[in-house]
């Protein structure tokens, strides 16, 4: 029997690079921050769809990956800006202590709010909404954005796997069904870069942040602090929304401030993901489970 399509033409397969990364979205498979271009992440997102799917693994948005590929419904959905969104906005301190001594530590404009909510690229948001004034917006302004909720988490995790060469974490379900799979930055120092298996400690949605000036000897302000610091919640805090603790002394897995730069090797020990990954990551995780790190 042929599939239902409804009046709008979907379910159907994409049609372009936007509409493949916001349904790999869809299925749990993060590109990165959307963009609507193929970089790296994304040729490593469809590597994974396609072998979760049984496809020839090229890493190109071939005809039988898009014909795999379907998008349910409209890649896009329009947001309206609410007074509480405005509220929120606050300056970023440029010192560690100056965000010691912030309230919160929130999006400092409504462009990185929506960018966020649409798991997207600032600068995708800015050519999806080009009659915009971004430095003047106003309540009830109405914003499109790239409509990549996940899937509902309906298992936890049977285990994460953290591949340092390849940039990625992923999760597995007991059957050893891929379940996420998101960018990744790894520890800048090679010595921080050790395989094996850690097991979840602590899981901890909104966390604030304690800053230790001797973990950082490489900023001048950590040399002349003598104290530590302790930095409130939000977005901005330098573990982002969620913080996922490992059995190792420093080590864990969190989201970060600036979700475009996600795939680097530039932490401290730490695996940083972009917010909206380290968020959905909370959600399948539990205390005890096995984290592999393979070379």
């Amino acid at each position: 029997m042929a599939e239902a399509v409804s009046p709008l033409g979907f379910p159907r397969p994409v049609q372009s690079m936007l509409e493949a990364q916001v349904a790999l979205e869809r299925r749990g498979i993060c590109a990165g921050s959307i963009d609507g271009v193929i970089g790296p992440q994304t040729r490593s997102a469809l590597r994974a769809f396609q072998e979760r799917e049984g496809l020839n693994v090229t890493g190109e948005l071939d005809a039988a990956t898009k014909e795999r590929l379907t998008l349910e419904g409209p890649p896009c959905s329009s947001y309206t800006v609410t007074t509480n969104d405005l509220g929120r906005l606050q300056p970023l301190s440029a010192t560690w202590l100056g965000k010691s001594q912030q309230t919160a530590l929130e999006y400092e404009t409504i462009l990185e709010l929506a960018a966020e909510k649409g798991h997207a690229h600032p600068n995708l948001v800015r050519r999806l909404n080009p009659d915009i004034n971004w430095t003047n917006v106003a309540p009830g302004a109405t914003v499109q954005l790239p409509d990549a909720a996940y899937p509902e988490a309906s298992v936890k995790a049977a285990c994460v796997i953290i591949n340092l060469s390849d940039k990625i974490l992923e999760a597995f379900d007991a059957n050893t069904n891929l379940i996420a799979h998101f960018p990744c930055s790894i520890p800048q120092r090679p010595e921080k870069r050790q395989v094996g298996e850690l097991h979840v400690t602590d899981i901890a949605p909104n966390p604030n942040y304690t800053f230790n000036p001797e973990v950082f000897p490489e900023s001048a302000e950590a040399r002349q602090l003598k104290m530590k610091l302790v930095l409130p919640p939000g977005p901005n805090n330098p573990v982002g929304v969620a913080w996922i603790g490992l059995d190792k002394p420093g080590y864990g897995i969190h989201g970060t401030p600036s979700p475009e730069q996600v795939g680097r090797t530039e932490s401290h020990g730490c695996f940083r993901l972009a917010n909206w990954n380290a968020e959905y990551l909370l959600k399948l995780v539990w205390i005890g489970m096995p984290v592999e790190i393979v070379p």
